[in-house]
This record gives structure tokens, sequence and C-alpha cells, in this order.
């Protein structure tokens, strides 16, 4: 087994204790809008939420309990990391479930004309937890487990496995409660798919940056002495000029972003900038591989 160096336990650190802290999240906005609500949920959410409504089972001993076979799935057929920040994730997520159902009562009753106004919150503030979880290569657990399981094994994409049990589980609490609960828990689920990709893309948000400088030394020394950022020089040629230009590459942060161009300018001001979003970048200076 690969040793885990200084920085990788750093990171794995930051990881767990953020894991932890969107999984606290998550469970405030179950118990304190979703519930009182009485909105459902897609995955084991929905059906520990559909449980607690009918049986009044607590839906933190629940989620744990139908997570166990599922866990041990993960374990046998999934990635080890995964599986071991799962578990995390889902042990943290059920137990503050448990520890905050107090806030099941706070906003309770709910009167008709604030149901939307709950589903808006509700879905901000579980759409921020889960953002903050799978940002970290963490999960909650549930069907995110039986999604990662069929990708591997039939190759069927995770979101397209994902959206059939989720829809199954809404229709069929939909049917058990009241059709306008499904048409509100549609609602949050959309709110929370917004703010979890805004949250996800935010945290690990990177400009690749193309630049082409007749001062190619001094541009890209600054980049690399004063951010502490890599340049690769990619060799081209100019289609209309038909004259041999180096092209700098370089993958920075979002913060850093107006400082480079700003050094940039300064070194040349005629230099070109070509700033593209990436959506993800793995390697030194940014993610470490922890398993």
């Amino acid at each position: 087994m690969k040793k885990l160096s200084r920085a990788d336990l750093k990171e794995l650190f930051k990881k767990i204790v953020l894991i932890i802290l969107g999984s606290f999240i998550l469970s405030v906005a179950v118990n304190l809008f979703v519930i009182p609500n009485k909105l459902l949920s897609g995955g084991l959410s929905g059906i520990g939420l559909t449980l607690q409504y009918i049986f009044n089972m607590p839906m933190g001993v629940t989620i744990l309990i139908l997570n166990i076979p599922l866990l041990i799935l993960s374990i046998l057929k999934i990635n080890k990391k995964f599986t071991a920040l799962t578990i995390l994730g889902t042990i943290s997520f059920s137990l503050f479930l448990i520890l905050t159902a107090s806030l099941n009562n706070v906003l309770a009753p709910v009167e008709e004309s604030y149901r939307l106004l709950y589903c808006i919150y509700g879905g901000v503030l579980s759409g921020i937890g889960i953002g903050i979880v799978f940002s970290n290569e963490g999960s909650t657990g549930g069907m995110d487990i039986i999604a990662m399981y069929v990708k591997k094994e039939y190759g069927i994409e995770i979101g397209i496995v994902s959206f059939m049990i989720n829809f199954l589980i809404v229709a069929v609490g939909s049917v058990l409660f009241d059709f306008k609960v499904g048409l509100y828990t549609l609602i949050a689920m959309y709110i929370t798919s917004a703010v979890m990709e805004k949250v996800i893309n935010g945290l690990n948000r990177r400009k690749m940056l193309l630049i082409v400088s007749e001062k190619e030394k001094e541009v890209s020394d600054a980049i690399m002495n004063n951010f502490n950022r890599g340049v690769t020089i990619l060799y081209g040629e100019g289609a209309y000029t038909n004259h041999r230009k180096n092209v700098m590459y370089c993958v920075v942060s979002l913060v850093q972003l107006p400082q480079i161009k700003r050094v940039i300018k300064d070194i040349d001001q005629e230099v070109f900038i070509s700033i593209i979003d990436i959506a993800e970048v793995q390697g030194n200076g940014f993610k470490s591989p922890i398993g």
C-alpha cells in the first residue's frame, strides 16, 4: 500500500472535515424544511421520509439500516476510496438526522402559502450540503452506490440511473400522499440539483490560459515565480503569417486569474490571452490522490 505523504494526509483530513460539515448541513435542511413541509425526496432519503410519514420511523435510523447492504456491495465491487468516504458520509448524515430531529417542530405546521418558500430554502440548503460532500469525493450512500455499480458493470450513465430511481420513488410517494406533494418535491429537487452544481463548480473552478507573447520568457517566469503555477510551452505557427510562435499553456485558480492577467499585461501590452473554463483538473498543485 502506498504511503501517504504529509500533503496527502492534509488533503484527506480536509475532505473528512468537509464531508462531515456537508452531511450536517444536509440533515438540517431535511429536518428544518423538508419534513415539516411533508416533502419527498429521491433515493433512500425518499424511502426513509415515506416510512417516517407513515409509520413514524426515524429517518436517520432507516437510512443507516438500508445502507448496510449497499455499503457491503460498494466494498466488494466499487473503488475503495469512494467506499471509505461514502461510509463516512452515510454515518455522518444518519447521525446528524437523529441529532437534529428536534428541528422538525421549529417551523411546523406549514401553511399552504409558505410551502413554496420552504421548497426553495430546503432545496438551496440541501444543494449546499450535497455539493460540499460531492466536491470532496464523498457521498451520503444510498442510490449513489447502485448508480456507481450499474455504471461499472453495465456502462449505463450514473445520471440516467439516478434519475430513473428517483423518479420512481417520488412517483410512488405522490400516489401514497398527495399529487401536490410530488410537484413541490420536484421543485425542491431541481433547486437542490442546480445549487449542488454551482457549489461543486464554484469550489473547484479553474481557468486554462493560452498565452501568446513576444516576451515568452518574462511572462512564463512571472507566472511560475509569483504564482507557483507550471507553464507548458506549445509550439505553434500562425496560419496567415507562417511565423513560428510559442504558446504558453497554464491552469490557474479563479482567485489567481485577475492578478495573473495584470502581471502579464504589465510585462507585455500586446499579449494575446485566451481564457477557457475547465470542469476539473488533477495533478500537482490542485488535487492530490489519496488512494
